[in-house]
């Protein structure tokens, strides 16, 4: 028996994803956060607790992305086009964002709201087209002849907008506890507060979701609600539940390191949830990972890249957010 290199790929590619949802989501929602933190010192904080790091979390997308070139020719031609305008405006957010992190440290007080302003729209926009290019791609796409035969337009659909503003609460709720981790004092307590409603905005909206792909997709509805699948599968719901109590009690007990931990855990559910519907297409609704392949001789040789490159970043990664562990506080800075 052979090695399955679509598989690893998949996994790669995956594994990718998933750390950059982690990692980049949650300094997309101290973007989102900013306009409840009023206090120039508090909102220098804010970024200060990722400024360490914020650039070197968007390794995950660009591995993921060249990864999906490579591996998956097919599938990143059809997604790339099917997706064109709100990955476009997904890097427009992200460099509006990136821009305004480091300008706004040196503006001067006057000129520093424009900045403010520019990280907030810039986190704003980033997280809801990710959210909006997630919703097409659960939809899926039309493809005749190895080629994406949609229209340019054909993403915009109520259901990848609802799933756009449902990653805003995530990221939202992921930047909240993060800096309830990295803060203290007024800014922590505030952060604490504003967990608890945060928890249940994202439990109604993924609930939401959750029923409206089913509901709109039988192959989907099918997969879940089959015997035995159902049986298989329902832990992921009601881990999602216990986890979301045990995220309350943290909250409720202004517990330092749990909330983080324990939002991470609720993302990666989400997450699984969504392998669970899709599996193994890459190119929802009938291209699977095999079908989107490149030749093995062109996996293969990626692969001894990948494996090679992988460990330094997870390194790397490890050791920049072990360096700058503890708490930040106003007087710290990074620029």
């Amino acid at each position: 028996m052979g090695i399955d290199l679509s598989l690893i790929w998949a996994v790669i590619i995956a594994f990718g994803v998933m750390m950059y949802v982690v990692m980049d989501g949650f300094d997309l929602g101290i973007g989102i956060l900013f306009p409840f933190v009023k206090s120039e010192g508090e909102r220098d904080v804010m970024m200060n607790t990722v400024a360490p790091v914020w650039d070197g979390n968007e390794t995950w997308l660009v591995l993921g992305g060249a990864a999906l070139f490579g591996a998956f020719p097919l599938a990143y031609a059809v997604v790339l086009s099917a997706l064109y305008l709100p990955l476009i405006f997904m890097l427009l957010g992200l460099i509006f964002r990136g821009v305004a992190f480091e300008f706004r440290f040196k503006a001067k007080a006057a000129k520093r709201h424009i900045w403010d302003k520019a990280f907030i729209g810039g986190s704003l926009t980033a997280t809801f087209f990710q959210g909006v290019a997630l919703g097409a791609y659960i939809d899926g796409f039309e493809v005749v002849d190895r080629a994406y035969a949609g229209g340019a337009l054909d993403w915009l659909t109520p259901f990848s907008l609802f799933c756009g503003l449902a990653l805003i609460a995530a990221y939202a709720l992921l930047g909240c506890t993060w800096l309830i981790m990295k803060t203290e004092g007024r800014l922590q307590q505030q952060m604490h507060d504003l967990a608890r409603p945060l928890v249940f905005v994202l439990l109604v909206v993924t609930g939401m979701v959750s029923l409206w792909t089913p509901l709109a997709h039988a192959e989907i509805a099918e997969r879940w609600f089959s015997l035995p699948n159902l049986f298989w599968f329902m832990p992921v719901p009601l881990l999602v539940l216990l986890c979301t109590w045990a995220l309350l009690r943290a909250v409720a007990r202004n517990a330092n390191y749990a909330p983080f931990l324990l939002t991470l855990t609720l993302i990666f559910l989400g997450y699984s949830g969504l392998g669970i519907s899709l599996w193994p297409n890459i190119i929802p609704p009938s291209v699977s990972i095999w079908d989107a392949a490149s030749p093995p001789q062109s996996q293969g040789f990626i692969l001894v890249g990948a494996l090679f490159i992988i460990p330094f970043i997870l390194m790397y990664t490890a050791w920049s957010y072990y360096v700058f562990r503890g708490k930040v506080r106003e007087e710290d800075g990074y620029h």
